[in-house]
């Protein structure tokens, strides 16, 4: 029997410094692909190198969509877990929203089909007090949503629920409606690589 030995992919990350980011960066370079995540913040670069990936400088809200095209050109997948993790609302607007936008449109001018986005489960916080934003935030990555899945572009989208900083445990559950819950950041990741 001949096993064949899947073929090297590069992926192209936008929030690879962050918890899902790194996770995906380790996973895809233990698999043999390669990894190239984008960053703006200082020491960032240290990040996504540890965790296996080459870093690229690059700002999602400031560089002009043909400027990302070429700092993304010739990959075959975009990763976007991006976000702007509470820091107010025309920061969630900047990234998650009009950053997302730009990425895609960047991605498809690149050339590059293949682009998985981590959202947000709409269910997220319905049983707890709200943060102030967090119907803003909502709004938002449910637009960002729909601006993806309104292109020619390859697209997933991905909803985890409450992100745990717990390993993995492997199994997940996936699907057009599944009841909302926690998942651990090394799963989403496993299913990002997988994906």
């Amino acid at each position: 029997m001949t096993t064949q030995t899947p073929t090297a992919r590069t992926v192209f990350q936008i929030g690879a410094a962050g918890g899902v980011g790194r996770c995906l960066t380790a996973l895809l370079q233990a698999r043999g692909h390669r990894a190239t995540g984008m960053h703006r913040a200082r020491g960032q670069d240290a990040v996504i190198r540890d965790a296996g990936g080459t870093p690229v400088v690059g700002d999602l809200v400031a560089d002009p969509v043909h400027v990302l095209a070429e700092r993304m050109a010739g990959p075959d997948a975009v990763v976007f877990s991006a976000g702007a993790h509470g820091t107010g609302a025309d920061q969630t607007t900047a990234i998650d929203g009009r950053g997302l936008e730009k990425a895609v449109d960047a991605a498809a001018a690149a050339g590059v089909w293949r682009f998985v986005l981590v959202s947000a489960f709409m269910d997220a916080l319905r049983d707890r007090p709200r943060a102030e934003g967090a119907e803003h935030y909502m709004r938002v990555k449910r637009a960002a949503d729909v601006y993806l899945a309104g292109t020619d572009l390859d697209w997933l989208i991905v909803r985890p629920g409450d992100l745990l900083h717990l390993p993995g445990t492997g199994p997940i559950n996936a699907g057009v409606s599944i009841a909302y819950g926690a998942v651990p950041r090394d799963d989403v990741a496993a299913f990002l690589a997988a994906s």
